[in-house]
């Protein structure tokens, strides 16, 4: 057991953590790959025309994956920063800002892909309905913590004020979630629950879920790119990473 925690804490080091995730990045693009080809062939060639919303309902199987993973990346950044703030570790701030853009990233196309949906169901692009409100307060929210971060040209002052604004905005993940039971509006519910079985065809589901797991693993491949080179842009003054660029040089 105190074998393990050494592993652990030794990947806590950027030192340790860059080689391993340069291992990993390839592997988390081919399944980003795999997935997406799998989801969009399910998406768009066999699940069925819904009776109700016809072709145009097919935006869901972009929007709803990157709702989800916009909720998810916020959370999961905010707990790398709410560690580097408690710890004091390194790669922590790193990956927190390495998330940032992704989540961003997602949330844009949440908003867009929302409005593309919103303009033939609800006959106009916008409206101020709780959901869509309080993901557009999410986008902002990743779009301030970029802000704060590159307007402070100290690193660990940086990851210290943006790690305090991204765990106050984590409040705003289950507003997000659970607005459309909380208030009266426009946005559909959720057709998948914990509880209670899919409101949609199989293959619906099917084409959804694989299209998460791209957004996931190509979420998971562009982190682990952007931490690697915000590792190296961090460590530029340690002996290896001059090391390491001569060897590549």
């Amino acid at each position: 057991m105190s074998n393990r925690l050494v592993n652990w804490f030794k990947l806590s080091s950027p030192y340790s953590f860059y080689p391993v995730a340069g291992r990993m990045m390839p592997w988390f693009w081919l399944l980003a790959a795999l997935f997406g080809i799998a989801g969009l062939w399910v998406s768009f060639f066999v699940a069925p025309t819904d009776a109700v919303q016809g072709e145009g309902y097919r935006i869901i199987f972009v929007h709803v994956p990157a709702s989800w993973l916009s909720m998810f990346i916020y959370i999961v950044m905010a707990t790398w920063a709410g560690l580097g703030l408690a710890w004091n570790t390194r790669l922590s701030g790193m990956m927190a800002q390495a998330l940032a853009p992704t989540g961003a990233l997602m949330a844009f196309l949440s908003l867009w892909t929302g409005a593309f949906w919103g303009k033939p169901m609800w006959g106009t692009w916008w409206v101020w309905d709780a959901r869509l409100t309080s993901e557009l307060i999410l986008f902002f929210l990743y779009l301030g913590f970029i802000a704060l971060q590159a307007a402070i040209d100290d690193p660990r002052r940086a990851d210290k004020a943006g790690a305090i604004l991204a765990l106050v905005g984590v409040v705003n993940v289950p507003i997000i979630y659970f607005s459309v039971k909380w208030w009266n509006t426009l946005h559909q519910g959720s057709s998948i629950s914990m509880t209670k079985a899919p409101s949609m065809a199989q293959t619906m589901l099917w084409g959804m879920l694989l299209m998460a797991l791209c957004f996931w693993m190509y979420s998971v491949a562009m982190t682990l790119k952007r931490v690697r080179a915000i590792i190296l842009e961090r460590e530029a003054h340690t002996e290896w990473v001059h090391q390491l660029a001569e060897v590549k040089s």
